[in-house]
Parts: C-alpha cells; sequence; structure tokens
C-alpha cells in the first residue's frame, strides 16, 4: 500500500499548481505570462544576493522569506521549460538527487573522506568527470559560467588555471604585479583614452583577485565586508554631520577627512569594549 502524501509533498504540489494556473495563457497573470528565461534570469540573481543579505543580518524571519522566493525561480523556470516539453520540475529534483548522490562517494559509496578539504577534493573530481562525458571542452576554463558575477569568476578563472600550474609561487610577487599593473594603468590616465584605461583598471582588478585567492581569501566575502564597513562608516559621518548641524554637500574635505577618521576611532573603541564582537 502506498503511504498518504506527506504534508511537505502536498504544500509543494499546491505551489506548482499556483504557478501553472499564474502562466495559464488563457487566464493567468498578465506579467507571469510574459516572461522567458532571460527575463526572469536578473530575479533569480537578485533574489540569491537576498537570502544572503538576511544571513548576514542574521535576520531568520527574512531568511525565510528569501528563501521562499528563491524557491520561486526554481518552480517559474520549471514550469516555463515544462511548457517548452523541455523537462519539469520532478526532472530538476531528480536530477538533484542523482547529483548529490553520486558527488557523495564517502557516504553513499565506498570512498573514504576525513575532512571538508577531501570531501571538495572528491566533489571537484566526480564533477570534472561527469562534465567531460557530457559537455565537450576547448579550455579548461569553459566550465565557468559567463553569467558569473565578475569578481566571482574572475577568482574562478584564475583558480581554475593555477591548479594546472599557472600560478605566482608567493605572495610578493602577486604584489608585485599589482604595483605594475597599476604603472600601467597610471601611463594610461591622459585624455581620449578611455578604451585603454578600461583595459588597464580591468588588468589592475583581475590581478588583485589573485591576490585574495593566492592568500586563500574570497573576493566576494572580502568585498562584502568592505561595503558593509564602508557603509557603517558613512552613515557614521552623516549621523555625526547632522548631529553638527552641517549638510553633507557643505563638508570641505578636511572635515570629511576628520569625520571619517572619527568613525575609525569610534570602531577602535567600539572593539576595545565588546572584544568578541
Amino acid at each position: 500500500m502506498d503511504s498518504p502524501p506527506s504534508p511537505t509533498d502536498h504544500k509543494m504540489q499546491t505551489l506548482l499548481s499556483i504557478m501553472s494556473r499564474l502562466r495559464d495563457k488563457q487566464n493567468g497573470c498578465p506579467w507571469d505570462i510574459e516572461q522567458d528565461f532571460k527575463s526572469i534570469a536578473p530575479c533569480t540573481i537578485e533574489e540569491a544576493y537576498e537570502v544572503v543579505d538576511a544571513i548576514d543580518r542574521g535576520h531568520m524571519k527574512d531568511l525565510k522569506e528569501e528563501l521562499g522566493d528563491l524557491l520561486l525561480q526554481v518552480v517559474f523556470h520549471s514550469q516555463m521549460a515544462q511548457e517548452l516539453h523541455i523537462f519539469d520540475f520532478n526532472d530538476v529534483v531528480q536530477g538533484l538527487i542523482e547529483k548529490l548522490v553520486s558527488r557523495h562517494p564517502h557516504i553513499f559509496d565506498k570512498a573514504n573522506a576525513k575532512s571538508a578539504k577531501e570531501v571538495i577534493d572528491i566533489w571537484q573530481s566526480v564533477k570534472d568527470t561527469e562534465e567531460k562525458s557530457i559537455r565537450p571542452k576547448t579550455s579548461i576554463l569553459d566550465d565557468i559560467p559567463i553569467g558569473f558575477p565578475s569578481l566571482l569568476r574572475a577568482q574562478k578563472l584564475s583558480k581554475k588555471a593555477a591548479k594546472v600550474g599557472f600560478e605566482w609561487p608567493d605572495t610578493s610577487q602577486v604584489i608585485d604585479k599589482i604595483i605594475e599593473e597599476l604603472e600601467e594603468f597610471r601611463a594610461e590616465l591622459g585624455p581620449d583614452n578611455r578604451q585603454r584605461q578600461e583595459e588597464e583598471l580591468g588588468d589592475v582588478l583581475f590581478t588583485i583577485v589573485q591576490l585574495a585567492r593566492h592568500l586563500d581569501l574570497d573576493c566576494e566575502e572580502t568585498l562584502r565586508h568592505g561595503n558593509h564597513k564602508f557603509y557603517r562608516r558613512f552613515s557614521g559621518i552623516e549621523a555625526d554631520s547632522s548631529a553638527l548641524g552641517k549638510d553633507l554637500s557643505s563638508l570641505t574635505p578636511e572635515e570629511w577627512d576628520a569625520l571619517w577618521e572619527l568613525q575609525k576611532e569610534k570602531e577602535k573603541q567600539h572593539l576595545k569594549s565588546n572584544p568578541a564582537s
């Protein structure tokens, strides 16, 4: 005898039914009907970042909501694919099940892994084997999606290249390369030279990513922390200038510097008072 559907099964079927109704060509939502894979793709990226934002803020209620929004993206894409007779939501789930089992042979087979690093090595090895059989490549870099955020893609491109030996022996050489690229950028700062400036600045940014990777730092996470710090300090300047009765646009360069240094000093004092924060 088959077991009755679980509450999760019922809710999932309800969600899929709602999505199908929204996409109904006769009685559905005009906006949902007009969408395609490309038009929804930016929403998918945005929802993923909103999940990360909720995690960074430690806001579990928001995280629950944002995970629902991200799930909607999976359901939306699956519904559009089903309409085109390409695949459906069940195919997506089945593919994920097979991937999780095949890439965890240390759990579901006889492989051994005693550390997180060994798990990652096993995952990558299985992934490489699978992709060789289904996706022809002209370069080992071909499996890194072009649609990744540029910072993330730069780190993954260089990591792939480093695995086959395209790497600096030590960190000081990477720093020297950054300085070299900065000088090349400086040389292009004349008028009517925008294309060369863009190219050389791209080289600077790419090499800085290599420094982060060389130090085993995640570029996205590192820059996210930098963004948080800038937001915290700038909003502090806004509050302090308001308390002084000054408009931001009226501040002199010296006042900007003084208020910025004040925020840094406040942070130092806060860390002294709250060493665990």
